[in-house]
């Protein structure tokens, strides 16, 4: 998740332009007042009012799920998530990132285990425990059917499962919510596991690549690659051949000793 420390910020010796600025909106950052530009998102508005974010700030692209955020809103009850790089602020939310949250995560052997519900309650067995109340479909900031893919889960539909839940990004938002304290992100990932090594056909074209590294096929390409000094390798980037823009799936550069 996020982690991040302040540092002081001298407003008396803000630039003229700033300090005049009219579009600025109140937001309390764990429980502090700050004044922050209205167009900024949660991410942006920590570092404008001078925190830095030290770990776990990730893509900053709505992507990987470490920034995971709760916020409340004026005169309202709920609580409301999302993910601080892409939520813009609200006047007056009062916000503060979620740390990492110690969920069950559990360990085990794809090559030792089936594609069943057996397997699931084996290893995750609070899955039993879910009362269908749906807060945490209601906490997913990706907006996933998360109780849809826990239920498919309890049906033993591994594959639904693992589609359903395929777009997550392991916030764990959900686990923090739940009040059956599952970790549903955790047995959506074990579902897409099973599916991928014990279900789905093996894609011929990733055997194929496997049996390739394996051959020691890219050996000397990358000891190239390691020993070539600086100004090489910003040459070799500069002058690769790039992908036409409209290429179907199966371009491939002419050059092909990387590949």
């Amino acid at each position: 998740m996020a982690t991040a420390e302040q540092k002081p910020v001298q407003t008396s010796n803000l630039p003229l332009y700033l300090a005049e600025r009219t579009d600025l909106v109140p937001i309390f950052i764990m429980g502090k007042r700050y004044d922050v530009p209205s167009t900024l998102t949660i991410q942006k508005a920590f570092e404008y009012a001078g925190y830095q974010l030290i770990r776990s700030c990730g893509c900053r692209g709505g992507i990987c799920g470490a920034c995971a955020t709760v916020y409340r809103l004026p005169d309202s009850p709920k609580i409301h998530v999302g993910l601080a790089c892409q939520t813009v602020v609200q006047p007056s939310m009062y916000l503060a990132m979620v740390p990492f949250f110690p969920a069950n995560r559990a360990v085990y052997d794809l090559d030792e285990i089936e594609p069943d519900v057996q397997t699931l309650l084996k290893h995750y067995p609070e899955l039993a425990k879910c009362m269908g109340c749906n807060t945490c479909t209601k906490s997913c900031p990706m907006d996933l059917p998360v109780m849809e893919y826990i239920s498919a889960a309890l049906r033993g539909e591994i594959e639904r499962a693992a589609e359903l839940s395929f777009p997550c990004v392991m916030c764990g938002i959900c686990t923090s919510r739940c009040p059956a304290e599952l970790a549903q992100y955790h047995i959506g990932m074990l579902c897409r596991r099973l599916t991928g090594k014990l279900i789905r056909p093996a894609a011929e074209h990733v055997r194929a690549q496997i049996a390739r590294i394996e051959s020691g096929r890219f050996e000397e390409p990358l000891k190239k690659l390691m020993a070539a000094d600086l100004q090489t390798l910003r040459r070799l980037y500069v002058e690769r051949e790039m992908e036409p823009h409209g290429a179907d799936e199966m371009w491939e550069p002419q050059d092909k000793e990387f590949l």
